[in-house]
């Protein structure tokens, strides 16, 4: 069954059997930190890639070197905008909307990363568009770099890798292949899930902490 979650070439088989590994690689480094890549495919490319590379339709390299590749770009693409944010800073904020930037998507990553704080740049991966923004906000909010490229590390590994080898698994289930785009529908809610689960959390600490009247 096609896959056909996106416009045109932006649809995860579309890009792929365009631009292969190079266009999976350059998607992921874009996303992962530049301004313009808050739009592009990113947990269904990922799980698209582990099924393609499963079958051997459109991806023959190597499922370990396809993890190693795209964890390294998705290192790589936080790594950029957390020196983008902070050399820019706080004149970010106060940027005009322009087609590909929207301060509103800037603020809802700030707003997740003075709520998670270090976490945010791991938890951030699962969430769409607050992952591209999250490493410029906590360059341009002064993030420790150490602290910045332990947790960069671990949530690239954790993404990049994660979602492709639960592609590869879960392609190679017949179920799966023929409702792909309801189980990418999925991934995507299971991605948010632990955020909504810290929201609560948080929430319920505030209702504790809350002097009662």
């Amino acid at each position: 069954m096609p896959l056909a979650l996106g416009p045109g070439f932006l649809a995860p088989e579309g890009l792929i059997s365009t631009f292969g590994l190079l266009g999976i690689l350059a998607v992921v480094f874009a996303e992962s930190g530049l301004l313009i890549g808050f739009f592009l495919p990113g947990d269904s490319l990922l799980f698209t890639t582990g099924l393609l590379t499963a079958d051997g339709r459109f991806l023959h390299t190597p499922l370990w070197l396809v993890c190693l590749l795209i964890s390294l770009a998705a290192i790589a693409g936080d790594q950029v905008g957390y020196l983008f944010g902070q050399r820019v800073g706080p004149r970010l904020f106060r940027r005009p909307d322009a087609r590909l930037f929207k301060q509103s998507h800037l603020t809802k990553a700030r707003t997740f990363f003075d709520t998670y704080g270090a976490r945010s740049i791991v938890l951030a991966r699962f969430v769409p568009a607050v992952r591209t923004f999250t490493p410029i906000v906590a360059g341009a909010s002064g993030m420790h770099y150490r602290a910045f490229l332990m947790y960069n590390v671990g949530g690239g590994i954790l993404w990049g890798s994660g979602v492709t080898v639960l592609g590869s698994l879960l392609g190679r289930v017949a179920f799966v292949r023929d409702h792909i785009e309801l189980i990418l529908i999925a991934i995507v809610a299971v991605s948010v899930l632990p955020i909504v689960i810290e929201l609560l959390r948080a929430r319920r600490r505030t209702a504790q902490t809350r002097p009662h009247s």
